[in-house]
């Protein structure tokens, strides 16, 4: 039998359209969501592929942490340089790097510092080799993570984000990975939060004065914003500017993509996120009403080790409203089927979550299992059945 079960009631506005839009940008590109809700506060083409530029190092840092997460590499892992990575390179001649030289070992932690500060393309490219053998190869652990993701239109043909036909993210899809990054790495995501970085274990004289005088992250919104606290810039000739950039203020986080952005430099390119960001807090709020892994009710069920199964939503039960509404008319429910048969396995869709207004559903959110149940055996089944058969239940 269906049963609904009614979580909360409040007003909603939907977030496609706010009324008077006080923000604009010449950029290409550009997309503003909100972290929890994940509701689109701002967009222009952010469904276009472009070249992202640096910002693409974001893949080949995921997939790095990948195999920090999984315990394959620790952040005290050495990794050793080839010439693709020497400095001496010319692909390298006028593209950010550290600096690094032929044979040199480096620490996974001094590379994804170099990543993130110095937007070094010789560190991707050791660290592509490291765990793959060749950055080609690499690649293909880029597009696999692209697709576990739910990234549909990225492609990827290097690892540093170099000029290369394949290398095409939309500003959705970055913003996308950039969720993926602060919510699967909670460890690893302060450092990019990192100003400055001084690489100083350098085998030359060239690249030892390359390093002073190579030190500041090249995300200017993190000297200029409170809240600021990642992620990543890109330029090209071709392409322009971008940036993909994270804030929390007050308990709240932004997260916003701008590409394809002429600019004069970094420093206007922050000012334009830092105007963007605070477009969003400005004019916008979010009620959230229960997060991922929250208990939201407990299900009964049939032919399980265990009478109930506790029900929680695939992800945050929030919606992103403008800043002057009052919070009524609008429902949200849980919907589900009673009892749910054994065996459950943790993650299984057993309902959903539904926010409706005026009687009208405006977004839907999977309820998951938080638990594994199983099935008792043929003699419990049985017993079931001559419960049901003599008390009814």
């Amino acid at each position: 039998m269906m049963k609904r079960f009614l979580i909360l009631s409040l007003c909603f506005v939907s977030c496609a359209a706010w009324g008077d839009n006080k923000f604009s940008t010449k950029a290409k590109s550009a997309l503003l969501i909100d972290f929890d809700s994940g509701d689109e506060i701002f967009s222009k083409a952010a469904d276009d592929l472009m070249p992202p530029s640096s910002m693409l190092k974001l893949m080949t840092l995921t997939v790095l942490f990948d195999a920090i997460k999984s315990g394959d590499l620790k952040l005290t892992d050495t990794i050793q340089v080839s010439q693709s990575a020497d400095y001496k390179n010319p692909l390298w001649n006028s593209a950010s790097k550290m600096c690094l030289t032929t044979g040199q070992n480096i620490t996974v932690k001094d590379a994804i510092l170099g990543i993130i500060v110095l937007s070094a393309g010789d560190a991707s490219v050791a660290v592509a080799e490291k765990m793959a053998g060749s950055e080609n190869q690499f690649t293909e652990l880029m597009q696999r993570k692209a697709n576990e993701i739910g990234m549909e239109k990225s492609s990827f043909g290097n690892a540093s984000g170099l000029p290369h036909v394949n290398n095409l993210m939309t500003s959705r899809e970055i913003a996308m990975l950039a969720k993926y990054i602060i919510t699967q790495y909670p460890e690893l995501y302060p450092m990019f939060a990192t100003k400055r970085f001084e690489f100083e274990d350098t085998k030359t004289d060239w690249c030892k004065d390359w390093a002073r005088m190579h030190t500041t992250n090249y995300n200017k919104l993190l000297f200029s914003m409170r809240g600021a606290d990642g992620l990543k810039t890109g330029h090209t000739d071709g392409g322009g500017y971008g940036i993909v950039a994270s804030s929390k203020i007050g308990g709240r986080r932004l997260v916003g993509v701008i590409n394809g952005f002429k600019a004069s430099g970094h420093d206007s390119l922050a000012e334009e996120m830092k105007k963007m960001l605070n477009y969003g807090y400005q004019t916008t709020q979010t009620k959230v009403f229960a997060r991922s892994g929250d208990v939201l009710t407990k299900i009964p069920v049939w032919y399980g080790k265990k009478n109930t199964v506790d029900a929680t939503a695939a992800e945050n039960v929030a919606i992103t409203l403008p800043k002057d509404f009052s919070l009524k008319n609008v429902r949200v429910l849980a919907r589900f089927d009673e009892p749910v048969v054994a065996p459950i396995v943790t993650g299984q869709k057993i309902g959903e979550i539904v926010i409706e207004k005026n009687g009208t559903v405006v977004k839907r959110i999977p309820m998951i299992a938080k638990e594994e149940v199983k099935k008792v055996r043929f003699f419990g089944r049985l017993m079931k059945n001559i419960s049901v058969l003599i008390r009814g239940k």
